[in-house]
């Protein structure tokens, strides 16, 4: 059975008895006030903290978030004319919103997002390139399993471009510091690449060493370098 059906019938039986067990307490109560008095209103069920947005989406009648997950990336990759940059840059933000969610971002591996996503780092119109930078940097914020899996999709030498390229947009490349930055802090596999490719980039001096990912302030030192690369392009 699929476990948001399994989840909602056991929401619906839970219902139902947490009911016939209120009318049952109510029907006690009247029994009992043979003095003619009004009984006590019964207490206000408990909000319930167990119905997911999955759940309430199989009791609407609604797609899922894996769902809309999907749908965005296809509107986002779609090679059809009739799709506009506009429709298409809608459906980046609606996918940023709900990779927001922790679930959602370790979910990208699980859909084979990763993949497309990275891809649009190359798209030609800069605006696409920003959103793919921004959703990667939501997308492995303080998130260890997501950052496992930009690593193995070979995303962090395609940031490190972006932020070196001097063509590039300056708000292309601010998104991509912002990925990077979140990336690599506490995930230490992540830092060793991307120092590496910033060496080979000529940012930083080959021989410099290893920056510890979990020192942020070692972290701050590298990233604040990139904002100033950035930022010095942005006021040439």
């Amino acid at each position: 059975m699929d476990k948001n059906l399994s989840q909602l019938l056991k929401w619906s039986i839970e219902a139902q008895t947490s009911g016939t067990s209120n009318d049952s307490t109510n029907t006690n109560t009247n029994n009992n006030n043979s003095d003619g008095q009004a009984p006590a209103p019964a207490p206000a069920p408990a909000p319930r903290s167990d119905l997911t947005p999955e759940i309430l989406s199989s009791i609407l009648g609604g797609p899922s978030d894996a769902e809309l997950m999907q749908q965005s990336m296809a509107v986002i990759t779609s090679a059809d004319p009739e799709v506009s940059l506009e429709h298409k840059l809608v459906a980046f933000d609606n996918f940023e919103q709900l990779i927001e969610s922790l679930d959602n971002a370790n979910n990208i591996a699980n859909l084979a997002l990763w993949t497309p996503l990275l891809q649009q780092l190359s798209h030609e119109e800069s605006e696409m390139r920003k959103y793919a930078a921004w959703c990667v940097g939501t997308a492995v914020q303080n998130n260890e399993k997501s950052q496992e899996r930009l690593l193995a999709a070979g995303g962090l030498p395609s940031l490190v471009k972006v932020v070196l390229n001097d063509d590039e947009a300056v708000d292309v490349r601010r998104k991509a510091v912002y990925a990077l930055s979140s990336a690599t802090r506490n995930y230490q596999p992540a830092m060793d690449v991307v120092t590496a490719e910033l060496e080979k980039g000529g940012h930083i001096k080959e021989g410099t060493g290893k920056v510890d990912a979990t020192n942020m302030d070692a972290v701050d030192v590298v990233m604040d370098g990139l904002k100033e690369l950035v930022k010095q392009k942005a006021s040439a």
